[in-house]
């Protein structure tokens, strides 16, 4: 059922992106009196799973869920239509109409897209406000993983400054560190404050998937797996888990990595239970896991700092979180491009971008990842590649600085070499998904 309703999720949410940005096409081809023959949510070589002709215009939904088009007269496209442009051209045409204009149409997806993210987070925040977890509120501070203490973090760290520029929310520590690429990060430890240095070779690593440092927070269970054999011994839900064989370690996360080393022995794990300390023997699995779930609501521990925004307040405010996750995605597209981050190997298709969306239906979530991928769809059509907005667009650049404008043959050339760069990148994106599952 969780696969199903992220999957739903997903298409609802590309079928809204896609729409939105094929009738902003449409919009200002029939703003320049040109004709739009085809408008098609999602591809359809071979056949189409629905049509409705409304006018000059074929109103479909194809079977192939890989974008949609809108086909106008007189413009070299996918359809790759050479008979149509072999004929003399025609007042109603794309080809006919001044390059200020075709490029108008050419950007009105783009567009439309961006102003549709601006649109959902000024919506949200007026709807839901803001709730993040300031960096200044880990009161036991950081969880240093493998990684981050081989740079120099340490268990109990409070993050006071990245490149001497306080971090106002946790969450936004590492992405911060890898694009913005971060030097020095000044902790707080034992009363003095220390300065980390973050080395280039570190941020192949997290983007591989290493995690360098997280929430500390402590150890209480909220519930047993199946099998449990820390149920088994005694522990109940509400225990307050603080140690292994008198060694104190009351946080969760350090729990877990210790406990590894105790497979298949029986160890004293101390709890706290209403108000008295116990000693109750357990046996470790081989897999190393007690089967305890911990309490994992960081507002059961931390206090979260809350914003909520009236109408006018909420219109700036989404602006800026939009040109934010502008800026940000154009860091990432950067990193994917620079082979020596190896960002390149985390490239994700359908299965990646489908898992982001929540297991439940969170309207919130749904709607703040259709605004993230709007903001993705813009940036990644206006790319100046043959086949994609960007392409065209680069083209009329051209030809409204040259005064020349390219032949039709080139640009049917140019096309199918986009095509082909785009069905590989596909194709990549999607085998990177396909060898993670069986990673």
């Amino acid at each position: 059922m969780e696969i199903l309703i992220k999957a739903a999720q997903f298409f609802l949410s590309l079928s809204i992106l896609i729409i939105l940005h094929e009738l902003g096409h449409f919009l200002f081809a029939r703003l320049f009196h040109t004709r739009v023959e085809k408008f098609y949510l999602f591809f359809n070589p071979w056949f189409t799973l629905f049509k409705v002709k409304r006018g000059e215009t074929e109103f479909g939904l194809g079977w192939l869920p890989l974008g949609g088009y809108v086909k106008i007269s007189g413009m070299i496209d996918e359809s790759m239509d050479k008979e149509q442009m072999s004929r003399e051209p025609q007042p109603h045409e794309f080809r006919s109409k001044p390059a200020w204009q075709r490029l108008i149409i050419m950007l009105g997806g783009v567009m439309v897209n961006f102003v549709l993210a601006l649109v959902i987070y000024s919506s949200m925040l007026y709807a839901w406000g803001d709730r993040y977890l300031p960096t200044e509120n880990l009161t036991y501070g950081i969880h240093a993983d493998s990684l981050g203490r081989e740079i120099g973090f340490q268990h109990g760290d409070h993050i006071v400054a990245l490149n001497n520029k306080k971090p106002e929310e946790f969450y936004q520590i590492v992405p911060t560190i890898i694009l913005d690429k971060v030097e020095t990060v000044k902790v707080k430890r034992n009363g003095r404050h220390v300065d980390i240095t973050i080395p280039e070779e570190v941020i192949p690593e997290v983007l591989a998937g290493k995690p360098l440092i997280d929430i500390r927070f402590p150890f209480i269970v909220s519930g047993f797996s199946n099998n449990s054999q820390a149920k088994e011994a005694g522990i109940k839900e509400g225990d307050r888990i603080t140690g292994i064989n008198n060694k104190d370690i009351p946080y969760f996360l350090e729990f877990r990595e210790e406990i590894q080393n105790y497979r298949s022995q029986e160890v004293i794990v101390t709890v706290e239970r209403d108000g008295r300390t116990m000693d109750i023997p357990v046996n470790v699995p081989e897999e190393g896991l007690l089967g305890v779930r911990p309490v994992g609501e960081i507002d059961k521990f931390f206090e979260l700092k809350s914003i909520e925004y009236s109408f006018l307040e909420a219109i700036p405010a989404g602006i800026t979180r939009g040109m934010d996750t502008f800026s940000s995605y154009l860091k990432q597209l950067r990193m994917i491009f620079s082979p020596q981050t190896g960002a390149y190997k985390s490239l994700g298709g359908f299965i990646t971008i489908g898992s982001i969306f929540p297991g439940a239906w969170d309207w919130q979530a749904f709607w703040s990842m259709t605004a993230f991928l709007s903001i993705v769809l813009a940036i990644m059509n206006v790319l100046p590649i043959p086949a994609l907005d960007g392409g065209h667009v680069m083209f009329l650049f051209y030809e409204m600085v040259s005064g020349r404008k390219p032949s039709e043959k080139f640009l049917e050339y140019a096309q199918l070499i986009g095509m082909f760069l785009l069905l590989s990148l596909i194709i990549y994106a999607n085998a990177n998904d396909i060898v993670r599952l069986f990673q």
